[in-house]
């Protein structure tokens, strides 16, 4: 009896994953990204980022969100391209992410928020092995929405908290050769 029970627990998450995934839509840079709704906490209007001297380039800073100090992301800058120039449309996504027990706020700059999309999970292509302006490492998929692709990002590795401190403490001297 306990064997059923276990194999009916494995299938569940089959199940669950079945359905459609519901996914933020941004634009950066002339592209459509979209990042997981359960990552995402809120979206804010940009405003003051309190720089940190002898960071790289793709972390602009922090804000003070409520309180808490959250840093701030540039996403364009992060894929390896310029940072991202502020217009009347640039928003700081919250995004929430968890390390076991820890959670981490971390605050990414986009050139717009377009919408939430419902992707079925048949519509959800594997990521491309060439051709992608970002590295393959940071995308979960590409979803099918209409005629076109969504860029869907695996926020785990584009905001890997590991990772973006071995390149801020490696980073120092060059990270802002423009300051």
């Amino acid at each position: 009896m306990s064997q059923s029970l276990t194999q009916t627990r494995q299938k569940m998450p089959a199940i669950a994953d079945a359905g459609p995934q519901q996914y933020l839509t941004f634009s950066l840079g002339g592209e459509v990204f979209a990042l997981g709704i359960l990552n995402v906490k809120e979206i804010i209007e940009f405003g003051n980022i309190t720089e940190i001297p002898m960071m790289p380039a793709f972390i602009r800073g922090v804000i003070n969100l409520r309180g808490a100090v959250v840093p701030v992301i540039d996403l364009s800058a992060r894929f390896g391209g310029e940072t991202s120039a502020v217009s009347r449309r640039t928003c700081i996504v919250i995004v929430e992410l968890s390390d076991g027990d820890d959670r981490q706020d971390l605050g990414v700059i986009v050139d717009a928020v377009n919408e939430v999309l419902e992707i079925p999970r048949g519509d959800i292509e594997p990521p491309p092995s060439f051709g992608a302006k970002i590295r393959a490492d940071f995308i979960q998929g590409m979803g099918k929405v209409d005629s076109r692709f969504v860029i869907i990002l695996n926020v785990d590795r584009v905001l890997s908290t590991e990772e973006i401190t071995m390149l801020a403490s490696m980073g120092g001297d060059s990270a802002k050769e423009e300051g």
